[in-house]
């Protein structure tokens, strides 16, 4: 076969198959375009949610202990036994065989983003906490300390430990 012979038979071909080449063509740039990674970030921000909110906790129990009569300055510390959950919105069904199936309900938005549909979010429980403060030496100091933390985190008093500050 010589070169002009082989050209025409190619340029015929390329006429016959130019729309499948073209969607071919079509079909490989867009996967080569990048991804949307919103779901990632959504991902992603969960945990940072649940510490900000232990460490905000922290914050806001160390000032309002410090205004405790005879606490003085006041540190916090909060241990978390589990983060902060959340419970999505199931449905059910039962079957004649006395077996339950259920599925979460799934929300899409305008940009093809599904989500599950939150039904309550679970607040973090605690393990327990220690109290920094230099008014640790008085018993009601004491006492006034571990009732209100005990109050604002649903830790039993055994679970509070008030220590004197140097």
């Amino acid at each position: 076969m010589d070169w002009v012979t082989l050209r025409e038979k190619l340029r015929l071909w390329l006429k016959e198959y130019r729309y499948v080449i073209l969607v071919l063509f079509l079909g490989i740039v867009l996967m080569l375009l990048p991804q949307s990674n919103e779901r990632e970030e959504r991902d992603t921000e969960a945990p940072v949610a649940e510490t900000v909110a232990a460490v905000s906790l922290q914050e806001q129990l160390e000032q309002i202990l410090t205004m405790v009569q005879g606490a003085g300055k006041v540190r916090v510390l909060l241990t978390e036994a589990a983060g902060e959950r959340v419970v999505y919105q199931t449905d059910g069904e039962e079957s004649s065989q006395n077996s339950k199936r259920t599925d979460t309900v799934i929300l899409s938005d305008s940009g093809r983003a599904e989500s599950g549909l939150i039904q309550q979010i679970l607040p973090p429980t605690y393990q327990g906490a220690v109290i920094l403060c230099q008014g640790a030496d008085s018993a009601a100091v004491r006492l006034a300390l571990i009732e209100a933390v005990s109050n604002a985190t649903g830790l039993s008093s055994d679970r509070i430990s008030v220590l004197k500050m140097k």
